[in-house]
C-alpha cells in the first residue's frame, strides 16, 4: 500500500507542475503579445486602443479595449447591419428605388461616387446599390442617405445595442461630421464591441445567412483598407473590414481606425480592432501601427497551439 501511495504521488505531483507550467506559458504569451502591441503603438503618438479575438483560443491583444474612439466611417458597418435587419422585417428591399434628393448632397464636396456619378442628385438609387456604396466603398452621400431612410443615427444605436452590443454609440450623421469637428467624439465604439459585433455577424448572425454573406463580401472587395489591417498580412488573406478616417487639424488626425474578420489558413475568422485617436504622426506612420498590430495579432493565432 505504501509503495503504491508513493507511486501515485509523483504522477499527480508531476500532472500538477506540467499543468502550472502550461499555464504560466500560455499567460506568457499572452502577454507577450500585448507587450509587442504596445510597443507598436507608441509610434502613433497619440492614443491607440485594440482588442482581437479568435473563437476556441485566448488570443488577446487588447490595449485599452473598452476606450471610446470616434468610429468615423466604422459607423457603416453597424448601419449596413441595421439596414438589413428592416429588410429582413419586410420595411424594405433590397432592390427599392430610394430618391436621391438635392438636399441629400454634401456642401462643400465629400468622398461620394454617388454624388459623382448624380452631381444634380433627383435620380432613384436602389437600396441594394447604397448599401454597398456605403459598406464597401465608404459613400459618405449614400450612407447618410440610408439613414434617412431608416430613421436616423438613433434607429442605428438602439438596433446595435439590442443584440448585446454596449460599447457602441450613434449620434450623427455624416453631415454633422462634416459640419462640426467636434461630432466625431459623440459617435464611439469601444475595440472590444467592434470584436464582439463583428464576430456575431461572422458566427451567430442577427442576419440570414444570404444578408450576412452579401454583407461580408462587400466588405471583402472593400479597397479602403489596402494600407491598415490587410497591409501585411501573406498574400491571398481574406479580410472583410470597414475602415474610417478623420481630417487633420492643427497637425492632429482624430481618427485612423480599421475593424476586420480576418481568415485563417484553416478557415478560422479572427476579429480584430485598432482605432488610433488624436495622433499627430503622419499618415504612413498611422496606418502601419495598424497594420503591424494585426499582422503580430496574426502571427500569435497561426502559431498559438490552442
Amino acid at each position: 500500500m505504501r509503495i503504491l501511495s508513493r507511486s501515485k504521488t509523483p504522477l499527480c505531483a508531476t500532472s500538477l507542475v506540467a499543468a502550472m507550467l502550461l499555464a504560466c506559458a500560455a499567460g506568457h504569451a499572452q502577454s507577450s503579445l500585448q507587450q509587442k502591441v504596445a510597443a507598436i503603438a507608441t509610434a502613433a503618438q497619440g492614443k491607440v486602443a485594440a482588442a482581437c479575438a479568435l473563437p476556441g483560443s485566448s488570443l488577446n491583444c487588447d490595449l485599452d479595449p473598452h476606450a471610446h474612439p470616434p468610429m468615423q466611417s466604422v459607423f457603416k458597418f453597424p448601419l449596413a447591419i441595421t439596414a438589413l435587419h428592416f429588410i429582413e422585417q419586410g420595411k424594405f428591399t433590397l432592390d427599392q428605388p430610394i430618391r436621391f434628393e438635392p438636399a441629400d448632397r454634401f456642401f462643400p464636396k465629400t468622398y461620394s461616387p454617388l454624388q459623382d456619378k448624380y452631381p444634380d442628385a433627383n435620380v432613384d438609387v436602389p437600396l441594394r446599390e447604397l448599401l454597398r456604396l456605403s459598406a464597401s466603398l465608404s459613400d459618405n452621400a449614400a450612407a447618410d442617405l440610408i439613414l434617412r431612410v431608416i430613421g436616423g443615427p438613433g434607429v442605428v444605436d438602439s438596433y446595435i445595442k439590442s443584440l448585446g452590443i454596449e460599447g457602441f454609440h450613434l449620434e450623427d450623421s455624416e453631415h454633422g461630421l462634416h459640419a462640426d469637428w467636434k461630432a466625431q467624439y459623440r459617435n464611439g465604439l469601444e475595440p472590444a464591441a467592434a470584436v464582439q459585433l463583428l464576430l456575431l455577424l461572422s458566427g451567430h448572425s442577427p442576419l440570414t445567412r444570404e444578408h450576412s454573406a452579401l454583407l461580408l463580401e462587400w466588405m471583402k472587395d472593400s479597397p479602403t483598407g489596402a494600407r491598415l489591417i490587410q497591409a501585411q498580412l501573406p498574400e491571398g488573406t481574406t479580410v472583410m473590414h470597414k475602415s474610417g478616417r478623420s481630417g487633420t487639424r492643427d497637425g492632429l488626425t482624430a481618427a485612423t481606425n480599421d475593424i476586420a474578420l480576418v481568415t485563417l489558413p484553416g478557415g478560422r475568422r479572427m476579429a480584430i480592432a485598432v482605432f488610433v485617436t488624436d495622433s499627430t504622426a503622419d499618415e504612413n506612420t498611422r496606418d502601419a501601427v495598424i497594420a503591424r498590430i494585426a499582422r503580430a495579432a496574426y502571427d500569435a493565432a497561426t502559431q498559438r497551439p490552442d
